[in-house]
């Protein structure tokens, strides 16, 4: 019996209008995406050479030492930013958790280290959030309901690291490091897990997630995305707008962590906030798009090791030396 009329049936769907138009349409708004980022770029690459034009040999030598303080943390920063963001903004999650244990290995006290995180990450994740929403892997439902849970939980945990942190920063770096690690252990589970082939939907409590998931982001410098979206895509909802979705609440919640954190302790560290924001943004709008590209399980692995080893290592420290 003949497969031609099986065959013609299968290529009419494929090249039927429908198809094609939305084909178009997700190429058009990927191109979109991409065209605004590198004129973003040119901007800032422009505005930064002109700025070396009008700036005197005196500040370019300040400034040049400025970036140098601290062991060329500043340049630290900016690969620790860029790939932090690299995974944050194809896994949904990821960037708060490997930001906290390198920083935590760099001796940087733990109230700086969410505040840097934060302040950084409220213009990483808006760039981010930008991309997914053109993108259209936003469920707007979902993000709004995240989202004012979110903001209340981030504004509480920043304000309970002020206060501990300044008291009791010996205690608080293991407590926190433990904390990544546990993070690590579930990104590493995450890889390992079967996938189900018809995943039933289970209820997730979102106003219980998003005030928990805001608060041990803001107290422990991350943990959003290893809770909230981890909990989504385990209990079978689609991996590409819980993504979208839990970007665009976790921006939400950054800024108000970040603001909370101005308020309380100042801006410290303006080279880590600086490192880890350019490194950071300069990727956000690409990671958005490689959400289903990368090889998932192989990054879970990656990200959950390093974690893993990064935050065993500040544990001895802290108990050993």
């Amino acid at each position: 019996m003949s497969n031609k009329p099986q065959e013609d049936t299968i290529e009419n769907i494929i090249h039927s209008s429908d198809i094609v138009s939305t084909k178009q349409e997700f190429n058009s708004s990927r191109r979109k995406v991409v065209n605004k980022y590198i004129i973003a770029i040119a901007i800032v690459l422009i505005a930064i050479i002109f700025s070396y034009f009008f700036l005197s040999a005196e500040q370019l030598t300040r400034l040049q030492t400025a970036l140098n303080s601290d062991n060329h943390i500043f340049y630290w920063m900016l690969l620790i930013g860029f790939g932090a963001e690299v995974v944050a903004g194809s896994m949904g999650m990821g960037y708060g958790v490997i930001c906290t244990s390198l920083l935590l290995i760099m001796n940087v006290p733990p109230t700086v280290v969410s505040a840097s995180i934060h302040s950084a990450e409220a213009f990483t994740s808006a760039a981010g959030s930008i991309s997914h929403w053109q993108l259209g892997n936003i469920n707007k439902k979902l993000a709004r309901a995240l989202a004012i849970p979110a903001i209340i939980g981030a504004v509480i945990g920043a304000l309970a690291l002020t206060y501990v942190g300044e008291r009791y920063a010996k205690i608080t770096k293991p407590f926190i490091a433990l904390y990544s690690m546990y993070l690590g252990i579930r990104i590493l589970q995450n890889a390992f897990r079967k996938k189900e082939t018809n995943p039933k939907k289970k209820k997730s409590n979102i106003t219980v997630l998003g005030l928990v998931g805001g608060f041990i982001d803001s107290f422990g410098g991350g943990g959003w995305g290893p809770l909230v979206t981890g909990t989504f895509i385990k209990n079978g909802h689609t991996p590409r707008f819980v993504i979208g979705s839990s970007t665009f609440a976790k921006c939400i919640l950054t800024v108000a962590s970040a603001i909370t954190f101005i308020f309380t302790i100042g801006i410290h560290h303006w080279n880590v906030v600086a490192g880890l924001l350019i490194g950071g943004i300069v990727t956000a709008p690409f990671s958005a798009m490689l959400t289903a590209k990368l090889p998932t399980k192989k990054m879970f692995i990656a990200v959950g090791v390093v974690v893993i080893i990064c935050s065993l290592i500040t544990i001895s420290r802290a108990i050993f030396l």
